[in-house]
């Protein structure tokens, strides 16, 4: 059987992507990681941000970060998947092993959980005003 463990990923999509095509990009990383026995446990979109340096010809980057438990075997096809695609510039897988990392793991996807729902529910707030 195979063992479960914690892992963050984070990814560069090439901000001259439109919203619709990063987010089918960001839907199709969460769609791999549930098809090869992976489960989400928050997620934390950071937004366009500038590169520290030039990758494949882009300066800026659309950052996001997906916290997850998931069998050992799949990591390896996850990270098929980031390197076939062309829109991805930069990704890494984050695992978490000890009690002390598995511990800073769930109290950064908790985080991730309360900045995405404050987010949510400033957007809500906004377009009620409207």
């Amino acid at each position: 059987m195979a063992r479960i463990r914690h892992y963050e990923t984070m990814f560069i999509v090439k901000a001259t992507l439109t919203e619709e095509e990063i987010q089918s990009q960001i839907n199709t990383v969460k769609e791999n990681i549930e098809k090869n026995g992976g489960t989400i446990a928050s997620t934390d979109d950071m937004g366009i941000k500038t590169l520290a340096y030039e990758i494949q010809k882009q300066k800026r980057g659309y950052y996001y970060v997906i916290y997850f438990t998931a069998p050992t075997e799949s990591i390896k096809e996850l990270e098929r998947n980031y390197k076939v695609n062309e829109d991805i510039v930069r990704f890494i897988f984050v695992k978490s092993e000890s009690k002390t990392e598995v511990s800073h793991w769930t109290a950064m996807s908790e985080d991730a959980t309360k900045r995405s729902n404050k987010t949510s529910a400033t957007a809500a707030a906004t377009a009620t005003e409207k």
